[in-house]
């Protein structure tokens, strides 16, 4: 079963202790998912922090009175990120900044370093052309081609050369535990979560949340990838780690307990989602035409991005599996179909 030893998130500029030593914060987003849980680990003479939220002028007010008042005045010596998207890395170099070492995976770092530098006025021809090729919407297309897109570095600072590289099967120090590194896939490519071996706690960061779906999307960057089986791999290299006293503490929503049931539901939903999919395109269909089936609700245009490139990894991961086929169509979208 499932639990949530702790029933309210911490108020703003507050901490919640889930552990000797452990806090928990919660700072805000601009979005839907309106929250990013953040987590300092007391190390005697400062703070190592995992994850860091968006960067913004509100966001650093924030930390500003987390600094003064739980953290005790304290510096934060470390910034530890479990994966390169702004939500959890965008103030790392803010922080770097300010006399914090950065330890990230190399793919992440990598990442974070070239989004940070690839800025854009204008939706360049490739990310035009994978668009068309999901079925993009044709309002959503003349209206995302006209607009200035999203740019990494609208909301993450600049990080700095040099940091330290969290290696899959080895140990870091934090918190005066000894922890277990082991790299999760699908929703971001080499994403850290920790084990502790000292007592029940996981830091999980995306890859581990209790109620809610990490989105697992195909990008421009990488047009035939499949994150869909780099996610369910994951879950089955977790497995035998999870034990239902182990207290998870995810990027987003509660920290909760029942880590081999959730694991387990993590792999069914998305296993209950392809079947869905491999019967919905028992009739030709585009990626973008593939919503219903997928997340059997409306998408509104603030979700849409992120569903339309969950449906491209869905429908990919059919392809290369081999239980659909993948024709271009006269318009330039690809058509999938059961075969």
């Amino acid at each position: 079963m499932i639990r949530y030893p702790f029933e309210t998130p911490p108020a703003k500029g507050t901490a919640t202790e889930v552990a000797p030593g452990v806090l928990w914060m919660r700072l805000p987003l601009p979005m839907a998912l309106d929250h990013v849980n953040v987590y300092a680990l007391d190390d005697g003479d400062g703070w190592t922090v995992i994850d860091t939220g968006f960067a913004s002028k509100t966001t650093r007010k924030i930390w500003q009175q987390l600094l003064d008042g739980p953290l005790a005045g304290k510096p934060v010596t470390r910034v530890v990120v479990t994966h390169h998207h702004p939500d959890h890395v965008g103030l790392a170099g803010w922080f770097m900044a300010n006399g914090a070492s950065l330890a990230m995976p190399r793919t992440g770092w990598l990442m974070a370093r070239m989004l940070t530098l690839d800025v854009q006025d204008r939706p360049p021809a490739e990310t035009l052309a994978f668009y068309k090729r999901a079925g993009m919407d044709a309002a959503e297309f003349a209206r995302r081609s006209a607009d200035r897109p999203f740019n990494f570095a609208d909301c993450v600072t600049p990080l700095p050369l040099g940091y330290d590289r969290l290696i899959d099967g080895e140990t870091i120090q934090m918190g005066g535990r000894t922890w277990d590194i082991r790299m999760g896939d699908g929703h971001a490519p080499e994403h850290a979560t920790f084990w502790s071996r000292d007592d029940n706690l996981v830091i999980g960061g995306d890859q581990l949340l209790p109620s809610i779906s990490a989105n697992l999307g195909v990008y421009p960057t990488e047009p035939e990838a499949d994150p869909v089986a780099d996610w369910l791999a994951s879950c089955a290299r977790f497995m035998p780690h999870a034990r239902d006293d182990q207290l998870v503490l995810g990027g987003h929503k509660l920290p909760f307990t029942g880590l081999p049931l959730r694991l387990k539901q993590m792999v069914e939903n998305h296993h209950g989602a392809l079947a869905r999919l491999l019967a919905h395109l028992s009739e030709p269909r585009t990626a973008g035409a593939c919503f219903a089936p997928l997340f059997k609700r409306e998408i509104g245009q603030a979700e849409y991005g992120l569903a339309l490139v969950e449906a491209v990894a869905h429908v990919n991961h059919l392809f290369h599996k081999g239980q659909v086929t993948r024709n271009l169509r006269e318009d330039g979208a690809y058509i999938f179909q059961a075969k």
